[in-house]
């Protein structure tokens, strides 16, 4: 597709897996000559195709579904207990007082395909009319989901916004009951060894196929009364939708990594992460701990201590050193683990 046809239709940006986020900080690779003939081929993806009033697309065949029309297996409450919102005739709602649902799997740099409507006819005003989120970076950053045809609000808290943040270049937003389109690239935050931002998150974003968040940079969490500064997290986290008291309905919800790829990871219930807390011991006065700390394994190995992250609700893993834990399956306490450094694997018992 020629520049040109680009500018006309924004979507394109995004099925062709581009956005003015990559664009702008993108930078040649030095380890290849101009035009090198040896320089490997970019990877083949079927296209998708777009929605329609009636029918929601199909993702591309790099994407991960998130949400089908068929069930709510990829999704949980934000404590990682099942949800209460509903799933009927190809859509899923949200239920009063039903909390936030958050993906099972994390993502961090990721482009983002939702589709949302709001209730019609219409209820209530101003942010009580149709009023939901998308969030990233599990509840901390916001793209505002909210009945705005007809109807006004603060600007920084309108569909599209950033919330409390960036107003939307543009109101596009269609008229109640009518479903509506976000694409979303988003840049996770980076944070030192000490946990100052290195680089701040980025979102750029499309509702209805308008540009209306180009490439902004991300002051910190998004909050309803003050500006939040950053606090250290994980790189990749879940995506959440918010109950805000409104029966809003979405569909055809899939995700694409960006950057290099890796191991998936989820965030699994505390319940089940408080199972495999406790001490272990790897052989005769040699004991590992384990601990958890908001919604990760930590463990202390020979006096190192290592934060895991979850590739499975039995199979733990560390970033910084080829360290995993494996645990056996079953529900309640494990009576033990195996635990493998780069080789091998050891078994180590539960001793409380």
């Amino acid at each position: 597709m020629k520049i040109h046809e680009f500018v006309r239709q924004p979507q394109a940006w995004l099925m062709a897996g581009l956005s003015f986020t990559t664009i702008s900080q993108a930078a040649p690779d030095p380890n290849w000559i101009e035009h090198d003939r040896a320089r490997p081929q970019p990877p083949k993806v079927e296209p998708g195709t777009f929605s329609s009033a009636d029918q929601p697309g199909r993702p591309p065949g790099d994407a991960v579904v998130l949400f089908d029309g068929k069930d709510l297996s990829q999704w949980v409450s934000l404590d990682g207990t099942p949800t209460q919102w509903i799933v009927r005739d190809g859509y899923m709602e949200c239920v009063k007082g039903s909390g936030y649902v958050r993906t099972l799997q994390n993502f961090g740099d990721c482009q983002l395909h939702v589709e949302w409507a709001t209730p019609t006819p219409p209820h209530g005003e101003g942010q009580g009319r149709g009023n939901s989120g998308v969030f990233f970076g599990l509840d901390r950053y916001e793209i505002q989901v909210l009945d705005s045809y007809d109807n006004t609000t603060y600007a920084d808290g309108s569909a599209g916004s950033i919330y409390g943040q960036y107003p939307p270049l543009v109101n596009v937003t269609r008229p109640p009951g009518q479903w509506q389109v976000y694409d979303i690239v988003y840049t996770a935050p980076r944070f030192d060894a000490d946990g100052k931002v290195k680089s701040p998150a980025r979102i750029t974003a499309f509702h209805n196929g308008v540009l209306i968040q180009n490439n902004v940079e991300v002051t910190g969490p998004t909050s309803w009364l003050e500006r939040a500064p950053y606090k250290a997290h994980p790189e990749k986290t879940p995506i959440s939708l918010q109950d805000h008291g409104n029966p809003v309905r979405y569909r055809n919800i899939w995700v694409r990594e960006l950057g290099k790829p890796g191991k998936k990871e989820f965030t699994l219930s505390n319940a089940v992460l408080d199972n495999y807390a406790g001490t272990y011991e790897r052989e005769p006065n040699s004991l590992v701990k384990i601990v958890r700390e908001d919604h990760h394994l930590v463990v202390t190995l020979e006096g190192v201590r290592f934060v895991m992250f979850a590739e499975s609700p039995t199979r733990f893993f560390a970033k910084t050193t080829d360290v995993q834990y494996q645990f056996p399956e079953g529900e309640g306490k494990p009576d033990h683990v195996v635990i493998s450094v780069g080789e091998g694997g050891m078994n180590a018992k539960r001793v409380r």
